[in-house]
């Protein structure tokens, strides 16, 4: 099932998403007992709205063997956590401002997860029961700043610009994100293109690791990490993040003029 939040002259609401684009009545929460009814509008007479309003956003560094390769870095033990603050949270077809201090932004592609309902200390082998399901994510990083903030033992700036965290079109529920293909187009040229099998730790062990310190709630995101081919963006470009289950999640990159 591919759950949509959307917005047509109202309030927010979630609805089902259909293969031919027709959006189905959800009754209830997707973060608890819920039923689908009949057609509630169609996809392009709605705004898709980001798929969640997280309280948190944990990310994770150095997290695909090819890009740790690539990187020139040594896998790491355990899991390399940032965090992205929720105002960094825009939705499909939303703008990537490039900020006015902004010397190398580059896109990430990542397979971002939807956390269900209250997770703490939950155990690997339980992990996924906690997950509502999976949407397609944007790490949008300003390189020169995190170099400088790394170097003092920091993250935070850098991966936490306004509209640095794309989130969407959906969330996919009932994957198996152990073999998913991900990938990354700038201006419809391929960038990135993996699988989620060359994760170094994966779903459950980072749901596992976080919650040993951390309390999730319904809506909170873990954005896995990103694999190679890694670059810049500039005002203007179009980047797209396609994963294999969830759709496509579409961001213009436009210049800071406030």
């Amino acid at each position: 099932m591919k759950l949509i939040r959307y917005r047509r002259g109202g309030e927010a609401q979630y609805g089902a998403l259909a293969e031919d684009g027709s959006i189905m009545r959800l009754s209830g929460s997707p973060f608890g007992d819920f039923s689908v009814g009949g057609k509630a509008a169609d996809l392009a007479s709605v705004e898709v709205l980001p798929p969640v309003e997280p309280s948190k956003i944990v990310g994770v560094g150095a997290n695909y063997m090819a890009h740790i390769e690539e990187s020139g870095l040594k896998p790491p033990n355990f899991p390399m956590l940032f965090a992205k603050p929720p105002t960094s949270v825009i939705g499909h077809d939303g703008a990537i401002v490039y900020p006015r201090q902004g010397r190398e932004v580059h896109y990430e592609a990542e397979l971002a997860v939807v956390i269900g309902r209250t997770a703490r200390r939950v155990p690997e082998a339980k992990a996924l029961d906690y997950v509502l399901g999976y949407t397609c994510g944007n790490d949008v990083s300003e390189r020169v700043i995190q170099a400088a903030e790394m170097a003092t033992g920091v993250l935070l700036v850098s991966k936490g610009f306004d509209t640095f965290c794309p989130l969407g079109p959906v969330i996919a529920a009932g994957l198996d994100p152990s073999d998913l293909r991900i990938g990354a187009r700038l201006n419809g040229v391929q960038r990135q293109d993996a699988s989620t099998s060359d994760l170094l730790f994966t779903v459950p062990a980072l749901v596992a690791y976080v919650t040993e310190a951390i309390t999730l709630l319904p809506g909170d995101v873990i954005m896995t990490g990103t694999p190679s081919g890694v670059g810049p963006m500039a005002p203007g470009d179009t980047v797209e993040v396609e994963i294999e289950g969830i759709g496509t999640l579409r961001n213009r990159v436009a210049a800071e003029t406030v």
